[in-house]
């Protein structure tokens, strides 16, 4: 099951020296957001021990979503040693994500 990022534990789980995250910042309410969704499922089992993916619900979590500028949901951060590497805005193939994933490794 996908790491769930909230406004309290972001800070110490996404953006720890020496770690890969992926983070799929979403709502219930968003239908682009339920074909995401899962995809980051199967990846956070693919990926386990090599990368924290997970989901942070923008509804529930607004500091961390003001805090990167998140405007559109699905919105997808890649964040290597506590820096926003890379992002992807919407929609994707799974295929795209493990890529993305893979050049971070």
């Amino acid at each position: 099951m996908a790491f769930e990022f909230t406004d309290t534990n972001f800070q110490e789980t996404a953006l720890s020296q020496g770690t890969v995250s992926v983070i799929d910042f979403w709502a219930e309410w968003c239908g682009p957001c339920r074909l995401v969704g899962p995809i980051i499922e199967e990846l956070s089992g693919e990926y386990q021990d090599k990368v924290r993916i997970g989901k942070l619900n923008v509804d529930h979590n607004p500091q961390v979503s003001m805090q990167f500028g998140v405007r559109s949901i699905p919105t997808i951060l890649f964040i290597k040693d506590g820096k926003v590497v890379d992002k992807q805005v919407g929609t994707t193939t799974k295929a795209n994500l493990k890529q993305k994933i893979e050049a971070l490794l």
